[in-house]
């Protein structure tokens, strides 16, 4: 297996790379489009339309595709992005777990003195929740979310920031994620990338996204990671 070394610094995915939170994310989704009167959405959909921030999921929802519809009207996407939040932030979350070897591989790295942040596309607002409620909130020293800057993945900005405010090079960074979107900030900010097989990416495989490293369980991430000084 290969081995990276020197990386200082650890940033995370969150959706489809921590927390399998897709159960949750379909069951607001569908109870948003089917109160405007739409069909209902299965788990099977909202899997591959997720990974690009709220938003875009309710466009993908409302449009029933990737491809979202040119016509899509503002005002209902308004509306359906409403009654989403609403939805998502009334069910708790409950549906919402950790992937197996998550929290102890996490707890690892913390206990090993290395500082690690989440990048999500994900709202700001439901972050520090779910966090909190799976008891990892403590291993991060920056949560950043999909509205937390101007840009979101697949844009580097947020990992720049990081680099900038850690004073990291780019070879002392690494993002772990599950999506093209994770694995494309990774390259643009030129820092190692670890992608992840079980998560969520549009129905395709992570490895077509090229990144440095395959890993089909979290905790395999403990081998390949070789901390520096």
């Amino acid at each position: 297996m290969a081995h990276l070394e020197g990386i200082r610094f650890i940033a995370f995915d969150l959706d489809g790379t921590l927390i399998d939170s897709v159960p949750d994310l379909a069951d607001a989704t569908d109870k948003a489009v089917q109160a405007l009167g739409f069909p209902p959405v299965t788990v099977e959909q909202v899997t591959t339309w997720i990974g690009n921030g709220a938003d875009i999921l309710i466009s993908r929802a409302l449009s029933r595709s990737q491809e979202i519809d040119p016509d899509l009207d503002p005002a209902l996407h308004r509306e359906a992005r409403q009654l989403f939040n609403r939805f998502y932030e009334e069910g708790g979350h409950k549906q919402s777990k950790l992937y197996p070897g998550v929290k102890e591989t996490l707890a690892a790295f913390h206990q090993a003195g290395v500082p690690m942040a989440i990048v999500t596309n994900k709202p700001s607002q439901f972050v520090p929740h779910l966090l909190e409620q799976h008891g990892i909130a403590d291993y991060f020293v920056d949560v950043i979310g999909g509205d937390t800057f101007p840009l979101k993945k697949p844009d580097p900005y947020a990992l720049h920031w990081l680099m900038e405010k850690h004073q990291l090079a780019a070879s002392e960074m690494l993002m772990v994620g599950d999506s093209r979107n994770d694995i494309l900030a990774g390259k643009a900010a030129t820092c190692y990338v670890v992608g992840l097989t079980y998560g969520y990416n549009y129905g395709q495989p992570i490895s077509a996204s090229d990144p440095d490293i395959v890993l089909d369980h979290f905790s395999l991430l403990a081998d390949v990671v070789k901390l520096g000084s």
